[in-house]
């Protein structure tokens, strides 16, 4: 892991998904600032989502495309769209939900717990079917914490059932998309290493 985090970018969108995670960065300084405290809360939140992928060494595109939907989910929150936005809710929570489906499976792959991507070889039909429960265990732990910070912090965070089923609907179906990705893509960059042990070209680690 380390030495994934640490090697340096060489593609345009291994670049361009450093350059998300350090406008991550300068976004907690800039709420902070010139924002609200809990603005800069909201920023910082989305900070270890954004070096995630790094550190698991995923390929380039699937790096960019997890901190865009950090940064758009997190600033959303910021800026209120959510609310102002018809749909925009139920479209983060599908494509968010979806990406950090596919985010939980590639950590369950390489911690030995169950394979579900091509690069271990994996059986088509297990992320297919472990995908969309991942993402729906996701929407309810994210409808937890909805509901947490309406009773115990703001009044104004939006909290009602019918909401609550709709998140989780679109999240079942970002989770069912996860799973045809999973599927059918390789998303770990070639020849990275990981803490667990292995090349996430499917191979093990000192093997021949």
């Amino acid at each position: 892991m380390k030495e994934d985090f640490l090697r340096p970018p060489r593609t345009l969108t291994e670049w361009s998904a450093d350059i998300l995670r350090a406008l991550g960065i300068i976004g907690v300084g800039f709420a902070l600032i010139w924002l609200t405290p809990t603005d800069a809360g909201i920023a910082a939140l989305a900070l270890p989502a954004l070096m995630l992928p790094r550190v698991l060494g995923l390929r380039g595109s699937f790096d960019l495309v997890v901190c865009s939907t950090v940064l758009v989910a997190a600033w959303s929150n910021v800026f209120d769209l959510y609310r102002t936005v018809p749909g925009w809710d139920l479209l983060l929570h599908l494509v968010c939900t979806g990406v950090l489906a596919i985010v939980t499976a590639l950590i369950l792959t390489r911690a030995d717990v169950v394979v579900m991507t091509r690069d271990r070889n994996a059986k088509p039909r297990t992320p297919l079917v472990l995908a969309p429960l991942l993402a729906l265990a996701l929407s309810a732990i994210w409808e937890m914490v909805e509901w947490l910070g309406w009773a115990y912090l703001s009044d104004e965070i939006f909290v009602t059932y019918q909401d609550t089923i709709g998140d989780m609907v679109f999240g079942g179906i970002g989770g069912i998309t996860a799973g045809v990705i999973l599927a059918t893509a390789s998303l770990n960059r070639p020849h990275s290493r990981s803490e667990f042990g292995e090349s996430t070209n499917g191979s093990r680690a000192g093997g021949t």
